[in-house]
């Protein structure tokens, strides 16, 4: 019994919560109540700002994009793309080799940081800056491209990519990874086998439907990059044909989410899927998470099996995980739900004959600023406190104390901000995310609604929604973290 109260105790203690997970507990200056207030009533002001001042034309215009492709900096990016390319794809096979043949310890092995950290994060931040570079400088696009060379037909594809498909394969994928990286206790070994496996899917993928409509559709983080890129100023689309030259052009920041709109369902599910993986991602680090399983609030699982849930930890350990796991499946399906509910809200005042469909994906990318935020929010922090120390782990990447470049000794500690810092610049950002989606979704509705009192109309669900985001965001953040994550 004693090791049972124990194993509870560790499950419920509260980790250090500042500003979600950094350092030690952070007590907010205010209460949490009026940080929700003023964040609505901000929203609700940049709304009002939008609907006065915002005069989108109905039609989607290229006004103020500049073509860079022809110029010097357009010109060495072609010339430097061959060394990017073959850098990008030795970087995928150091991490599957020091994954199976270095050091064990996570923190000392190069894969770890550089995979989760490196790609996954500061990838993703510099796409929002920098445009859609990986569509250039996909290691896999690299490694199916060389066997297309010397195996004719290869990236052809046996089986035509139907349309209906959409972007559901990357959706599917992209929930697999996020499952993977919550659930899956990663370590360098398994890491490395991971890669391995997501490599043969690759080229399994590019024989089977080519290559176009594999990293088009299927490829979980193009669909995920490509979408982030439509909030950079810079707008690269690749070559259609092998051979061919791409597109690289300046623009204002976040425009491609006025330019762009998603071909279907699939692909606003994913956006929604970025979202709500990340909500869930801090909602389950949280004791009100854990304790809704776990103290059984409700009685029904006493009354079933007669005795509390926290008598049986370690019996019930699985099914904890079983419960999370469905959740985190479910999770964009919730989403699209509210979203479509709110759309469909919008529908009736309006009295709009617009399809609903039609709706869903005229809207579909006017959430991914407040997806950004929040996974700017969430995690960036490990650049700091685990993502400098790629400088020294690339001079000695298996973790065997050597010292290729010099600086094996660089940038191992971690900065660590100050935790009002940490998190007045959450509040900050969240708070931008959804300011940015109102005004997204603003312009769009005078695209389809020219009457200005109409379109305001339109987006009164849609700022609802955006409020309730924007609460629920800053609720997490608030709350005091448990050692869950680390069971």
């Amino acid at each position: 019994m004693r090791r049972r109260l124990a194993g509870l105790a560790v499950l419920l203690a509260p980790l250090p919560a500042g500003a979600h997970g950094f350092g030690r507990l952070y007590n907010l200056p205010v209460p949490f109540w009026l940080y929700a207030w003023a964040a609505s009533a901000a929203l609700l002001l940049s709304f009002l700002l939008a609907a006065y001042f915002a005069s989108a034309p109905a039609a989607v215009r290229e006004g103020g994009s500049r073509d860079l492709g022809r110029q010097a900096f357009g010109r060495w990016l072609r010339r430097a793309r061959p060394a990017l390319a073959a850098l990008s794809l030795g970087l995928l096979l150091l991490c599957i080799a020091s994954g199976l043949f270095g050091n064990r310890d996570p923190y000392r092995n190069f894969s770890m940081t550089f995979f989760w950290v490196v790609f996954v994060l500061a990838i993703t931040y510099l796409t929002a800056l920098l445009g859609d570079f990986y569509a250039a400088l996909n290691p896999w696009r690299v490694l199916t491209g060389l066997l297309a060379r010397v195996w004719r037909g290869y990236a052809r594809g046996r089986l035509r990519y139907r349309e209906a498909w959409g972007d559901w394969p990357a959706l599917a994928l992209y929930l697999g990874f996020i499952a993977y990286e919550l659930f899956g206790h990663s370590k360098p070994p398994s890491l490395a086998l991971a890669l391995l496996a997501y490599s043969a899917l690759n080229l399994f993928g590019v024989w089977l439907v080519g290559a176009g409509a594999w990293f088009r559709h299927c490829e979980l983080f193009s669909v995920f990059l490509r979408l982030v890129a439509l909030m950079a100023p810079l707008d690269y689309q690749p070559a259609e044909q092998t051979g061919g030259r791409g597109r690289l052009r300046l623009r204002w920041p976040f425009s491609g989410l006025l330019h762009e709109r998603p071909q279907n369902l699939g692909t606003v599910c994913f956006a929604l899927a970025m979202l709500s993986t990340t909500a869930f991602d801090g909602l389950r680090a949280t004791q009100w998470w854990v304790w809704l399983f776990w103290r059984d609030t409700s009685g029904w699982i006493t009354a079933l099996a007669g005795s509390p849930p926290i008598s049986a930890i370690a019996l019930l350990r699985p099914w904890y995980i079983r419960w999370e796991l469905f959740w985190l499946l479910v999770s964009p399906f919730l989403y699209l739900a509210a979203y479509l509910a709110c759309l469909w809200l919008a529908k009736r005042l309006t009295r709009s004959t617009r399809p609903l469909r039609a709706l869903a994906l005229d809207f579909g990318y006017s959430l991914l600023p407040i997806a950004l935020v929040y996974h700017a929010t969430h995690y960036s922090t490990l650049l700091l406190t685990q993502g400098l120390k790629i400088v020294s782990l690339f001079s000695d990447p298996f973790g065997w104390g050597w010292n290729l470049f010099g600086s094996a000794q660089w940038l191992r500690a971690p900065i660590l901000p100050a935790m009002g810092t940490v998190w007045h610049t959450q509040v900050g950002l969240i708070l931008l995310g959804h300011v940015l989606s109102v005004a997204v979704a603003h312009r769009i509705a005078l695209r389809l609604w020219p009457d200005r009192r109409q379109a305001m109309l339109s987006q009164l669900p849609m700022l609802l929604l955006m409020v309730a985001f924007t609460v629920a965001g800053l609720w997490i953040l608030a709350q005091p973290l448990t050692n869950e994550r680390m069971l």
